[in-house]
């Protein structure tokens, strides 16, 4: 019955994310000892002090229709946290709360694309990116980069990139799949191109601003020439563990968040309540009351460095935040290892999900087709286990 399907949904591929992620679980409930490193989600419960609001929430009986853009306290929240840790101003009308930063990011392709409208993306890309830009019925190019250059565009490829037809450019940092941050003279040599292209706009997607290592996080709107072209996306499911929770939001010129409101409205409406008034406990609390979490993952990244580094075959780089490795194996391609032919990194992927019970995401759903995307938001114990089966895989 595909045929009788829309267009719109027959061109949208499934989330190479999320479909690794249900293979994994399919092949745990036959039995298999499977290890997940495929799905970008903490491992740690939401901290007590979130559910503690939350759990007053119900009890105050918030249980009705929330406002279409967040409440009040909430944005005003979200306010002061662009103002302490990103040097933002905005305004309430300026900010709008959603189901998650993806019906964000969602949202603000939806109102601003146009069909034939380009927009383009640094590879490697989250995997939702080029599916929202389809959605929205536009094209997407793709800027690549490699692990010798840190997985980062240069000015020189987004000038060569640009076209009459390009509306907006999506940055992610630090970035899912890699981990790599932009540095404030990065970001300013990149914005001084756009300066000279007054119609891109960008999505600035902030989601993992919180898990880094010591490399200052600097954000695209702070560059004065870019704020009234930037639409800063962010949530709090990294960062707080509130993957579940679904609270995303913005915050952007008021008449592409006027634009992103009137749209929610007639699609999901007001994010949910209770969610809501716990993202208030988390955004108002000190950074620090997260740290352990980052503490944890930082230890992780280097115990993963330190165990892949020892197989030979896998190049890495040094990824400056998020919970990802980010492994360019291109040089298995084209050998046959224990009867699996290695054309490509989804062949890897699935070699390691076969032979080593380890699931991986293929970096060709991220535009980046040398590499595999390995989270380490998993336990010590599992990481080890992890890394041990693919070295005998290998062997």
């Amino acid at each position: 019955m595909k045929d009788q399907l829309s267009d719109r949904i027959n061109s949208l591929p499934v989330s190479a994310t999320l479909a690794m992620a249900a293979k994994a679980r399919e092949l745990k409930a036959a039995g298999k000892d499977i290890i997940s490193l495929s799905l970008g989600e903490p491992d740690f419960n939401t901290p007590e002090f979130i559910k503690d609001a939350a759990i007053q929430a119900i009890n105050d009986n918030y249980n009705s229709y929330s406002p279409v853009d967040g409440y009040a306290d909430l944005k005003d929240a979200i306010i002061t946290k662009f103002k302490r840790d990103n040097n933002l101003e905005y305004k309430p009308s300026q900010i709008v709360v959603s189901t998650g930063a993806k019906q964000s990011i969602a949202n603000i392709a939806m109102v601003l694309l146009n069909p034939g409208d380009e927009v383009l993306l640094p590879a490697p890309y989250w995997v939702s990116y080029s599916a929202i830009a389809t959605l929205a019925e536009a094209t997407y190019k793709e800027i690549p980069s490699t692990i010798e250059t840190d997985f980062k565009i240069t000015p020189a490829q987004l000038e060569a990139a640009i076209t009459p037809k390009t509306k907006m450019i999506f940055f992610n940092s630090p970035n899912n799949p890699s981990g790599t941050i932009y540095s404030e003279a990065e970001y300013r040599a990149l914005a001084a191109v756009l300066e000279k292209y007054p119609n891109i706009y960008v999505l600035s997607d902030e989601i993992y601003e919180h898990i880094n290592y010591g490399e200052p996080m600097f954000s695209f709107a702070a560059i004065e020439s870019m704020y009234d072209r930037t639409i800063t996306v962010n949530g709090v499911a990294k960062a707080f563990a509130m993957t579940g929770w679904r609270i995303g939001y913005i915050g952007g010129p008021e008449w592409i968040a006027r634009a992103c409101n009137k749209l929610q409205g007639q699609i999901t409406s007001g994010a949910n309540c209770i969610a809501q008034r716990a993202t208030i406990a988390a955004l108002e609390a000190p950074v620090s009351k997260i740290q352990y979490m980052v503490d944890e993952f930082h230890k992780r990244r280097d115990m993963m460095l330190d165990l892949l580094g020892n197989i030979d075959g896998f190049k890495l780089n040094k990824p400056g935040g998020a919970f990802y490795i980010f492994p360019d194996v291109s040089a298995f391609f084209g050998k046959e290892i224990k009867g699996h032919k290695i054309e490509n990194a989804t062949d890897f992927s699935l070699f390691l999900l076969e032979e080593a019970n380890i699931a991986t995401v293929t970096g060709e759903a991220f535009g980046a087709p040398d590499c595999i995307r390995i989270s380490y938001a998993a336990s010590e114990e599992n990481l080890r286990e992890a890394v041990s089966r693919i070295e005998k895989a290998l062997a």
